[in-house]
């Protein structure tokens, strides 16, 4: 399967983010803490060259802790400012601020030299679509500010949101990049949701997620559908879908039905803490 989505909305959203960029301190990434690579656009190095960076690994509750831990270490040896967070927890945001003054140390005190005192740290938010940044901005600000959704692209235009006293904060729609080189990327971004359903085959999507369960997580689908992990992973697709009742006409298990169903057991977090790529591999 060839994985691709770039809407002509993102084509617009990555020339105004170029245009903007001499305006702002600090550049806040947000990545999904489940693929930490793979939802991480490679065209904001490029954008963000000569910025201070902070990677936030987002969704970290549906993540792996050890294997989170270890993109953490990763990112941090290669200069990023980072924190784990679930994004709809505020309490666990005040972290973030501390952060964003630490990344703009050398800049506060620059303003301080020049007697520029109290002028709030311009932060740009970005990120693929689906990560997170409009509940993130949300529970960041403590009120509604952007349109949340649990689809990708919810955010269209950019805009400014003050935060604080201390921080204002630019926002931008989630934009992707035109090709992907690895076509494993693509996978791992639709298995999360990044790329909209409608354009994917679903079915091969989940026997793909089958067969990494398998090789990474023995027994976690056995354990949360109660079906033995034996067979191919089409038998095993078929398993789920006559356990849970995925059935057409005829009681022939509806396999669409049924890969909708375990994707959004995945995206959910029903099945656990599940991270799908890992920095010794990787890395």
């Amino acid at each position: 399967m060839h994985f691709q989505w770039y809407p002509g909305h993102m084509t617009k959203a990555k020339r105004a983010m170029q245009e903007d960029i001499r305006l702002i301190d600090v550049v806040i990434e947000l990545v999904d803490a489940r693929i930490p690579l793979s939802s991480k656009n490679p065209d904001i190095d490029t954008l963000a060259n000569g910025k201070s960076r902070i990677l936030l690994l987002n969704k970290a509750d549906m993540a792996d802790d050890r294997v989170t831990q270890d993109w953490k270490n990763y990112y941090e040896s290669k200069g990023y400012f980072v924190i784990a967070v679930n994004s709809t927890k505020r309490n666990e945001l005040k972290a973030v601020n501390q952060l964003i003054q630490k990344a703009c140390k050398e800049k506060i005190e620059r303003d301080r030299k020049r007697g520029i005192l109290n002028r709030p740290i311009r932060a740009m938010i970005v990120g693929i679509p689906n990560v997170g940044k409009s509940t993130f901005i949300n529970s960041f600000a403590g009120r509604a500010c952007t349109k949340t959704g649990n689809r990708p692209g919810v955010t269209k235009g950019k805009q400014w949101i003050r935060l604080n006293k201390q921080v204002e904060l630019l926002d931008t729609p989630g934009i992707l990049w035109p090709k992907f080189e690895d076509q494993t990327v693509g996978l791992r971004l639709a298995f999360i949701g990044s790329i909209k359903d409608e354009l994917l085959q679903r079915v091969e999507i989940s026997l793909d997620f089958i067969d990494f369960m398998l090789e990474r997580y023995p027994g976690k689908l056995a354990e949360f559908y109660g079906r033995k992990e034996e067979g191919t992973d089409v038998e095993i697709l078929k398993g789920i879908g006559e356990i849970r009742k995925c059935l057409k006409k005829g009681e022939e298990v509806d396999l669409e039905k049924t890969a909708a169903l375990l994707l959004d057991d995945f995206r959910n977090a029903r099945l656990g803490r599940i991270s799908l790529e890992f920095p010794e591999l990787e890395g």
